[in-house]
């Protein structure tokens, strides 16, 4: 056994021997603490990402149910604007009997009622010295088609020989709810067809083939 005086060159070269041990377990140590904070931090930051991803596909998922059901309204809409529904039902009169003062007036033409009687002596009393009574009516045209019935509607006005205007709209029975209601679908106005809807289960160029335009050599 050796004993090493203090300050010998034996005795100075073991204290940087361990010096130099512990500074390399100390940087050991350090490295390990650092490796470990980089995990965590890596692992927060992945969560987080994680956390914000799932955030925005749910923030996109909402949005994109907003926005179908704003197409679901759009659409509703549109249908309910270029659709009307109406109702049947019955009038009943007290006594069972309807009198007309002064009985029928006669056409003047075939298919055409005679103006001149149904505006001849109306409104004299009721209305003011100087204001036109003028009287209007609206002879319908009807074809089958399929379950339902093809209508050409002539609108006339005064005396004018021939109507001031037109329409062809197709009506079909329509169950709704307990009763039973009728369709209708415009698909041309004055002889011409109406623009056709992207999504309608008709064609109105087909239904328009059937309509019954107002033709006076056929009178």
């Amino acid at each position: 056994m050796s004993y090493l005086a203090p300050g010998t060159p034996e005795n100075v070269a073991l204290a940087q021997h361990v010096n130099g041990r512990l500074r390399a377990e100390a940087r050991i140590s350090n490295a390990r603490a650092f490796l470990f904070r980089a995990i965590g931090f890596g692992a927060f930051v992945g969560l987080a990402g994680a956390g914000l991803g799932a955030a925005f596909y749910g923030y996109a998922t909402m949005n994109e149910v907003g926005n179908a059901s704003d197409t679901l309204a759009k659409a509703l809409t549109q249908a309910l604007e270029t659709t009307t529904l109406k109702t049947s039902g019955e009038v009943r009169l007290a006594d069972n009997t309807l009198k007309i003062e002064g009985g029928l007036p006669v056409p003047a033409s075939k298919g055409l009622p005679d103006v001149s009687s149904l505006t001849g002596n109306q409104g004299k009393s009721e209305a003011p010295a100087n204001a036109a009574v003028r009287t209007s009516f609206t002879v319908f045209k009807t074809v089958p088609f399929l379950d339902g019935t093809i209508v050409t509607g002539w609108n006339f006005k005064g005396d004018e020989q021939k109507p001031e205007q037109q329409y062809c709209y197709l009506t079909r029975p329509q169950t709704f709810g307990d009763g039973t209601t009728s369709q209708q679908i415009t698909v041309a106005m004055d002889g011409k067809v109406l623009p056709q809807p992207a999504k309608s289960e008709i064609n109105f160029a087909t239904i328009a083939r059937s309509c019954i335009w107002f033709d006076p050599s056929k009178l």
